[in-house]
């Protein structure tokens, strides 16, 4: 059996289902003023199918401060749910259609009031299909007036002439129609908590509390057909107070195995300052990654794999020591900083690769004047500058690798830079590019030599000299 409470005034802060929640777990919303539930076992609550209807119409009429809507209602039963709600629409009060008398009760509503949302007719023109505007001018035409009349039509002539969209409408008509509710899914939550019995210090106890936890959100997961790429923990202390923690990833994953090593890592790497009496696990759900191997190129490895390693070097290095550098919006030199590992602009550097060999691209002609590249010495190298009246004119500078000596013939220079003064870091330094007289090549002419450009500075605070780099 089926119920279908339809309002008659629509108010606003009115919520027919969560009203309708009240007698039944299975609830269809087919409008704001129109909700279907499934009744099939509530009697043994209110005595009878008819106690019930009373009972949803007494409850109703209750103020909404008392849980109720605070207007009357219509309320009917029938055998499906859309017999129930021609009855709850176009009957006042309570009616009750027994199963297989639906024609007795709906016999004489008028064809007009047929509900196409809920037969499942589209109103869209489709091939082989009438359109239900036409339908109900064919049927005019026919002289049929009533849900009687259109049910005791021939099946197979109203098949021939309007298609199975007439066949549907004509079930619907007769009060056979057969079908589910489409019931109201609640958003899903995915989120695990648990309170511990006594408290926890260590660190093994707790990998078997968040192993429990992470099962079950690696479930809930997988059963919408999403992934994470944000874990929240939250761990209530003794004190009251919580210790959180957040892991964001650089994939949507979902394997508990791996979250559940990630978590054990950041625990040792931050663990918190007072025994643990409760843990929450929350997570955000995205659509997981979808990747196509190709048959000719070599498997990368995984990210989770991946992701486990970097978590393990950070705690032996420090998290800070871990990721991918990135230059800093400063003129401070070889500033840089370490930023979480991740792939961002992969697409747009394969399509500018496939430009660059793609035939029918055109390609700039090469510029007028030679590129100068610069090569960095990590670290620079101490020199020995002898400058007259402040400018350089010979250095002696060396390492295990490299060395750097000779006549300065050229330079160019200086050029001061300096910032950040309020620090203790603060750096100021002058700058000379510096062109250095070399050997003469091999089997040049006698007498000829080589010069070399580099770069070298001065710090203002010690007087030191440094080589920087070399132009190539």
């Amino acid at each position: 059996m089926f119920a279908c409470i339809y309002l008659n005034k629509v108010s606003d802060g009115l919520s027919l289902a969560d009203f309708a929640y009240a007698f039944s777990p299975l609830v269809e919303e087919t409008a704001l003023d129109t909700v279907v539930i499934d009744v099939d076992g509530c009697e043994l609550l209110f005595g009878s199918a008819y106690g019930l209807a009373n009972e949803i119409a007494r409850r109703a009429t209750r103020p909404k401060t008392s849980g109720g809507l605070g207007c009357k209602v219509s309320v009917a039963l029938a055998g499906n749910p859309d017999a129930a709600i021609h009855a709850a629409k176009f009957f006042k009060g309570i009616t009750f259609i027994t199963p297989g008398e639906e024609i007795t009760g709906l016999g004489d509503l008028p064809i007009e009031s047929l509900c196409f949302a809920l037969a499942g007719v589209a109103e869209k023109k489709q091939a082989g299909t009438a359109g239900s505007e036409e339908i109900l001018e064919t049927l005019r035409l026919w002289g049929i007036h009533t849900f009687r009349d259109f049910a005791a039509l021939p099946t197979a002539g109203v098949s021939e002439r309007l298609g199975q969209a007439g066949v549907k409408l004509q079930r619907l008509a007769g009060g056979k129609s057969d079908r589910h509710l489409k019931l109201i899914q609640p958003a899903p939550v995915f989120e695990n908590s648990m309170e511990l019995e006594y408290p926890l210090a260590a660190l093994e106890p707790l990998s078997f509390i968040l192993a429990r936890l992470l099962n079950q959100l690696c479930a809930k997961l997988n059963a919408y057909a999403l992934a994470t790429n944000e874990l929240r923990v939250r761990m209530k202390l003794e004190n009251g107070t919580s210790h959180d923690r957040e892991l964001n990833l650089p994939y949507a994953m979902r394997d508990h195995k791996v979250f559940l090593k990630l978590l054990l890592l950041d625990a040792e790497m931050h663990p918190p300052p007072l025994a643990i009496v409760a843990v929450s696990i929350t997570c955000e759900p995205v659509k997981p990654r979808v990747a196509q191997n190709g048959l000719f190129i070599p498997l990368a490895p995984e990210p989770e794999k991946l992701e486990l390693t970097l978590a393990r070097l950070a705690k032996l290095v420090g998290e800070g020591n871990v990721g991918s550098p990135e230059l800093l919006d400063t003129h401070r030199p070889d500033a840089f900083s370490i930023k979480r590992f991740a792939l961002k602009g992969k697409v747009a550097r394969r399509r500018g690769a496939r430009r660059a060999t793609n035939p029918r691209v055109s390609v700039s002609p090469c510029l007028p004047f030679p590129i100068l590249a610069f090569r960095v010495f990590r670290p620079p190298l101490r020199a020995l500058v002898d400058a007259d009246q402040g400018y350089p004119k010979q250095i002696s500078a060396w390492s295990s690798d490299r060395s750097v000596h000779g006549k300065i013939v050229r330079t160019a220079g200086p050029w001061r830079a300096t910032g950040d003064w309020w620090r203790a870091d603060s750096w100021a330094r002058d700058e000379w590019d510096v062109a250095v007289e070399s050997r003469a090549e091999k089997g040049g002419p006698r007498g000829t030599s080589l010069q070399v450009l580099y770069r070298i500075y001065r710090e203002l605070r010690d007087g030191g000299w440094f080589v920087e780099g070399v132009y190539d």
